[in-house]
């Protein structure tokens, strides 16, 4: 069915539309997310006196550079799905094994965003620099509503597609 197929184009472009936004917004607006980074790594925000503090990372060049790879990542994540999205959309009335293989593009932009959002933020802030611990610098929450929506869409669009009637 050709609205399961714009369906699956949809969903792409939003989160490419998403992902996008963000990466622009962490660039203009620089400071803002890299004070998140800088105490999520710093800890400094984390239980006192708790048990993990000697994975601290109090070197701004440090800082700096996850911020970018942040960036960057979001960056490639937003161009992935943006061009899955328009080769999906090109092979919209495609025969089923061509618009199958045309996935590619926008499987790889959601396994980057669900990396991102998920081993970023989930299991290396929040898990390895306890990011859970602060009250004011933590993340989890929407990190993983974006992980959650990243692996529905790639769920959603990994499914195979029927010939068109």
């Amino acid at each position: 069915m050709v609205i399961l197929r714009l369906a699956k184009i949809a969903t792409v472009a939003a989160l490419a539309a998403y992902a996008f936004i963000v990466a622009y917004d962490n660039i203009v607006d620089y400071g803002s997310n890299y004070e998140f980074v800088r105490h999520v790594l710093s800890m400094d925000t984390t239980f006192p006196g708790n048990a993990l503090m000697h994975r601290a990372i109090t070197d701004e060049g440090v800082w700096r550079l996850a911020y970018a790879v942040i960036i960057a990542t979001e960056g490639l994540t937003a161009l992935l799905l943006a061009l899955g999205a328009s080769v999906l959309m090109t092979r919209l009335r495609a025969p089923a094994d061509i618009f199958n293989r045309a996935k590619v593009w926008a499987v790889a932009g959601l396994t980057v965003g669900f990396g991102l959002w998920f081993v970023g933020f989930m299991v290396i802030a929040g898990e390895y620099f306890a990011m859970w611990q602060s009250k004011v610098w933590n993340g989890q929450e929407t990190a993983f509503r974006i992980a959650t929506e990243m692996l529905g869409v790639l769920i959603f669009v990994s499914l195979p597609d029927g010939e068109l009637a």
